[in-house]
């Protein structure tokens, strides 16, 4: 156990170096593309492995949102950016989010999102319930009079598993389930003046392995083979496998992968009524 707490840790130090690190990128008129590129290099340089790729999700996109290969998108004034990154070391992972609006220090969605995960850490010990948190978390957000996203959640952590049990939904529920000591848990707040949910677009820039199937592309098996190995099973960016195909060949292979059920696919997940949302994300080991 005392190994298993030393990653812990390591994928700790390397997430507060990072969070620096990205804080520093985030600027106007800076690509996207640049900023998970030199994000995801650091990471690696620091020993760490990446638990998924570097969320950049803007505006009324809440999550799933990764640079696509030669991404145009850049940071405007204004812009609500939420980076979301996870660092492993040999699979105990380390989940971490947060949120800025270019050009402006204050704003009461990212406000609310961290007073709310902040009020979450504080009852967090073994024993509590997850609809106490949940309770917790809603009342913080409507404090501020705005609505947490209903159906997004916090969640547990796992060895080479960046969503566990239990969910700890953003709004008030009757989950029974208690928190366990030794348990590594990510609260996860989304807030929004908008409906409060969010819904799949048709953008899909992210993916995960899920299972060996026969499939016909040699491009799709070697990406199957690569995000099995490589990528340990863990989610990775439709960039991370450019160099074994590109253009409409990746996109088949890829949808050939999604359609027989080897990979699962991530979609961008927006704000229904296109408001802006704000995220905050915190790991911890419950004691």
């Amino acid at each position: 156990m005392d190994e298993i707490i030393e990653k812990y840790e390591n994928a700790k130090k390397i997430s507060d170096k990072i969070l620096e690190f990205v804080r520093d990128l985030i600027k106007k008129d800076v690509k996207i593309i640049e900023i998970a590129e030199k994000v995801e290099n650091e990471i690696k340089k620091m020993g760490g492995g990446l638990a998924f790729p570097l969320n950049i999700s803007i505006n009324e996109n809440a999550a799933h949102y990764t640079p696509d290969i030669d991404d145009p998108t850049t940071l405007k004034e204004g812009d609500l950016v939420k980076i979301d990154f996870g660092i492993h070391v040999d699979g105990y992972i380390w989940d971490r989010a947060f949120s800025v609006i270019i050009g402006n220090e204050k704003n009461d969605l990212i406000e609310a999102s961290e007073k709310a995960v902040e009020n979450a850490l504080k009852v967090i010990k073994p024993g509590i319930k997850v609809c106490e948190i949940s309770k917790i978390i809603e009342n913080t957000v409507n404090e501020f009079n705005l609505k947490p996203i209903y159906n997004l959640s916090g969640h547990g952590l796992e060895r080479f598993v960046q969503h566990a049990e239990p969910s700890i939904p953003n709004c008030k529920n009757n989950i029974q389930y208690e928190i366990k000591e030794g348990q590594t848990i990510a609260i996860e707040v989304f807030t929004t003046k908008g409906i409060g949910l969010v819904k799949e677009s048709s953008q899909v820039l992210i993916y995960q392995y899920e299972r060996e199937k026969p499939v016909r592309l040699w491009e799709a098996r070697k990406i199957l083979e690569k995000a099995r190995n490589e990528f340990h099973g863990l989610p990775f960016a439709k960039r991370w496998v450019k160099e074994i195909a590109s253009g409409i060949k990746l996109d088949l292979a890829l949808k050939q992968l999604v359609e027989s059920g080897a990979l699962r696919s991530y979609p961008v997940l927006k704000e229904e009524s296109g408001a802006l949302v704000a995220q905050t994300e915190e790991t911890v080991i419950v004691k």
